[in-house]
């Protein structure tokens, strides 16, 4: 029985680990296309942003979700970490995303919402990176 515990417990931490490993990938890939990073990890009164991002050209300010997987082939399947997205994680999202309005004045600003899906093929040293634009609606 302990042993069970034990391998449950370092399992969550592998788990935690390729979460963040998924976020810095996620990070990189969106720097690289031009987005300044505002914040990592916000947590508001609705819960946790993963990334907050801001695009100097339109000047949108962009929430990002990020959900990350391990799998063994390059193949995609239905089960792809973008579409754990349910509708009450949305609902959170589009709270999150008031709540950081609210907090610093973006009244004026546009905010969307974005969803980056990170695979570590495991044959594969590079992650595969989706990148959802107006992923979940803020409307």
């Amino acid at each position: 029985m302990i042993v069970h515990r034990l391998r449950a417990r370092l399992q969550r931490l592998s788990n935690g680990d390729l979460g963040r490993q998924g976020e810095r990938a996620a990070e990189r890939y969106l720097k690289k296309s031009g987005l300044r990073v505002l914040g990592r990890n916000l947590h508001t009164l609705a819960g946790e942003a993963d990334l907050l991002l801001e695009d100097r050209q339109t000047n949108a300010v962009i929430l990002v979700e990020v959900k990350t997987r391990r799998r063994d082939t390059a193949d995609r399947d239905r089960n792809e970490p973008e579409r754990q997205i349910t509708r009450d994680k949305r609902r959170r999202l589009i709270g999150i995303a008031q709540c950081l309005r609210r907090a610093n004045g973006w009244n004026n600003r546009p905010i969307r919402i974005d969803v980056v899906a990170v695979d570590f093929v495991q044959q594969n040293s590079q992650p595969v990176i989706r990148h959802h634009q107006n992923a979940v609606s803020t409307n």
